[in-house]
């Protein structure tokens, strides 16, 4: 690798480093505001967004920069290849704390209810995702992102058990409807975001090995 192309690819982590803290910063608001029903909080995080813009906008830009004028191959280019697509990820996880975001504000200002689900359960199991994900990319741990990888369907199932919850929950309160029906977004976002966050896992396995993975899990259901 050339000095230039060194400090250029240098840069670059920082700018994604930034990044990956604003998202992280987002999601932990965004669910923070749903459990305290704090519309401050919520309205902080939707602001936000357009920091996390901004940055995606710079990292693809930088990694198109490095493209063009050094034209790495091998592990270099694996690398801008792999920020390229984890730098949309990012993005996406950040429009998606912002969706959480503002349904807390209107939970905030209802009457409080008892969360239909496992709440707290299917946060922290999301959040662990996103931040070993992001460990992951960090240092380059492909048992980290693997880890990652196995955790999904776990997320998926508490998701899954939602839909039941609400329509009970509806029959018994169906004045509370609309609460219920915001809550089931919540969920549908927090499972989202780990799916964002098994992309980002994918491609650190393809930043350190050349493997891309993103198939293998459905080949080995169809496998069974």
């Amino acid at each position: 690798m050339s000095w230039f192309l060194m400090k250029e690819v240098g840069h670059l982590k920082k700018q994604i480093f930034i990044e990956c803290s604003l998202a992280e910063q987002a999601v932990s608001k965004a669910v923070t505001a749903v459990s305290r029903r704090d519309g401050k909080l919520a309205e902080e995080v939707i602001r936000s967004d357009e920091q996390i813009d901004q940055m995606e906008v710079e990292v693809e830009e930088e990694c198109l920069k490095i493209l063009a004028l050094h034209q790495p191959v091998a592990a270099d280019l694996r690398y801008v290849i792999a920020m390229l697509k984890i730098n949309n990820d990012l993005e996406r996880i950040g429009d998606l704390a912002v969706n959480i975001a503002q349904q807390a504000l209107v939970i905030a200002r209802a009457q409080p209810m008892a969360i239909p689900f496992d709440f707290v359960g299917l946060v922290e199991k999301t959040r662990k995702m996103l931040r070993s994900s992001l460990e992951a990319m960090v240092n380059l741990d492909a048992d980290l992102a693997q880890c990652v990888l196995n955790s999904d369907d776990e997320v998926d199932a508490i998701h899954a058990d939602m839909y039941g919850r609400v329509q009970a929950g509806i029959r018994q309160e169906p004045r509370k409807m609309d609460l219920f029906i915001r809550m089931l977004s919540v969920s549908k976002n927090l499972e989202r975001i780990a799916d964002a966050t098994t992309n980002i896992a994918e491609d650190v396995i393809y930043l350190i090995k050349g493997k891309i993975v993103r198939h293998y899990a459905s080949e080995q259901e169809e496998k069974k």
